[in-house]
């Protein structure tokens, strides 16, 4: 399985996330941004690459929503409610991250 993971500018959150699931046997793990200044930017591409998308907040799935509507056709998107409070791998994100994200894998 292809699994997005998508916050703001792809510096903690999801940064973080990928870095946590990318050694997975099972999946194939990415991360991107939603902002002009993401370290990596949500794409078309990205998208269609993924069988499953997580964001951190409900105005990512918005954001790629309005910009790649065709894209996410029959795409499942999650939201993990998890605020920009966080540093790159932070313990608390990566609990966080572990708890919301492991009854999807």
């Amino acid at each position: 399985m292809n699994i997005l993971f998508v916050c703001s500018r792809n510096k903690w959150r999801s940064a973080t996330a990928e870095t946590i699931y990318k050694n997975h046997a099972d999946h194939q793990v990415r991360s991107a941004g939603t902002e002009p200044s993401a370290r990596i930017k949500i794409s078309a591409k990205l998208i269609i690459w993924a069988d499953l998308i997580f964001v951190m907040e409900k105005k990512h799935k918005q954001r790629i929503a309005e910009r790649f509507p065709e894209e996410l056709y029959e795409k499942e998107i999650i939201i993990l409610d998890i605020p920009d409070d966080y540093q790159y791998m932070d313990e608390e994100l990566i609990e966080e991250l572990n708890a919301k994200v492991a009854d999807y894998l």
